[in-house]
C-alpha cells in the first residue's frame, strides 16, 4: 500500500468514527476507484446494505460510457437516490470514504440531494 492510499484510509477511519448508519438514516457510503464509481446505502446496526448503485451493474454498462468520470458520478448518484426513495428511504448520512469532497464525490452527492435524498 502507498501513501496516497494509506492517508486515505486513515483519513476514512476518521470519518468512520463520527459517521454512523441506521435503518431509519443509513449512511450513503461512496467508493471511487479509477474505472468506476460505486455507493451504496448500509444499516451500521445490522451491517446490511440497503441499496446500492455502481458503474459496474448490467443497466449502466450497456449504455456504453465510460464509469470514470464526473459524469458516471451524476448518473449514479441519481440512481442511488431513485432505488433509496423506492425503498422508503429520504434521509441519510453521508460518508465521502475519505476522499475530498471534490470533483465525482461532490457531483455524486449533489446528484442524490436533487434526485431527493436528504443529507
Amino acid at each position: 500500500m502507498n501513501d496516497k492510499q494509506r492517508l486515505r484510509l486513515k483519513r476514512h477511519r476518521r470519518v468512520r468514527g463520527k459517521v454512523y448508519g441506521t435503518a431509519s438514516r443509513p449512511r450513503l457510503n461512496v467508493f471511487r476507484s479509477l474505472k468506476h464509481i460505486y455507493a451504496q446505502l448500509v444499516d451500521d446496526d445490522k451491517g446490511t446494505t440497503l441499496v446500492s448503485a455502481s458503474t459496474v451493474e448490467p443497466s449502466y454498462r450497456e449504455t456504453g460510457k465510460t464509469g470514470g468520470d464526473i459524469k458516471a458520478a451524476e448518473v449514479i448518484g441519481e440512481a442511488i437516490a431513485k432505488k433509496a426513495l423506492e425503498a422508503g428511504i429520504a434521509k441519510v448520512v453521508f460518508d465521502r470514504g475519505g476522499y475530498k469532497y471534490h470533483g465525482r464525490v461532490k457531483s455524486l452527492a449533489d446528484a442524490a440531494r436533487k434526485g431527493g435524498l436528504e443529507f
